[in-house]
């Protein structure tokens, strides 16, 4: 048994949780540490179990949180030496152990699949998390697929894909140009046209979990994202991501 949850997903804050029975793992701590374990609460999930804390990036809606939640957990947090140097200071955590992009991670029941994307970052990566046969990958923060997305997806029963903004919204929206340019980049985020793509070619048949995670508030909307996936909706249970909520908690077994 595993359950998912995206306590906190978009540009103001990130924080997904992968747990087990016994142990859990988060996935960045973009929101405060107070905020974290309060939604953990609402949604009866333990912060008592989180046994690693793994970063993705440097960017603050991926650490904010990191500091205060490591001195309160007193846990490991993983995150690559490149990512730990640029963060914040007072992002960076008290009990920081270093990976290289690539590496295969224990902690406790769980193994971390980490490998590099492309975002505009110092050392970026992403996540599959794998325990007892179930994979999840935390997909969010990419510009475009690379082949190491693909390969990972295609092994994964559940992902939190980044849906982060729809084409036509960003180029009629108010963002200035090089902010709009920065998004679209390979080095920005996908949209919901690129995370359609990718599921519809690259999935595999076990995946049956999606969350659209890291909506824009002014580029997207649940229901334009939602829009675009209804010619595969009968493949997947589809769920939504909130920037300011935890999601609902889904079980998988």
């Amino acid at each position: 048994m595993i359950e998912l949850c995206a306590l906190a997903s978009g540009s103001n804050g990130n924080c997904y949780y992968i747990g087990n029975r016994h142990e859990a793992v988060l996935i960045d701590a973009g929101i405060s540490a107070k905020r974290i374990i309060s939604r953990m609460h609402q949604k009866n999930l333990d912060p008592a179990k989180i046994i690693a804390v793994f970063i993705s990036h440097e960017h603050s809606d991926h650490t904010s949180g990191t500091r205060v939640l490591s001195k309160k957990l007193k846990i490991p947090f993983y995150l690559t030496a490149k990512t730990y140097a640029a963060m914040y200071s007072a992002h960076r955590p008290d009990a920081p152990r270093f990976f290289v992009p690539g590496a295969r991670v224990n902690a406790g029941s769980f193994i971390i699949h980490t490998f590099p994307k492309n975002h505009d970052a110092v050392e970026p990566c992403s996540f599959r998390i794998e325990y007892s046969g179930i994979h999840t990958g935390v997909f969010t923060d990419i510009g475009s697929f690379s082949e190491q997305v693909v390969l990972h997806l295609n092994k994964c029963h559940a992902v939190f894909l980044e849906t982060n903004y729809d084409e036509r919204m960003l180029q009629e929206g108010t963002y200035p140009w090089p902010l709009k340019k920065r998004i679209a980049s390979e080095q920005g985020h996908l949209s919901n046209d690129q995370a359609f793509e990718l599921l519809a070619s690259h999935s595999g048949c076990q995946l049956k979990t999606v969350f659209l995670s890291h909506l824009s508030a002014e580029n997207n909307t649940p229901d334009v994202a939602m829009s675009r996936f209804m010619d595969i909706a009968e493949r997947f249970r589809i769920h939504f991501t909130s920037r300011t909520a935890p999601s609902e908690v889904v079980i998988l077994s």
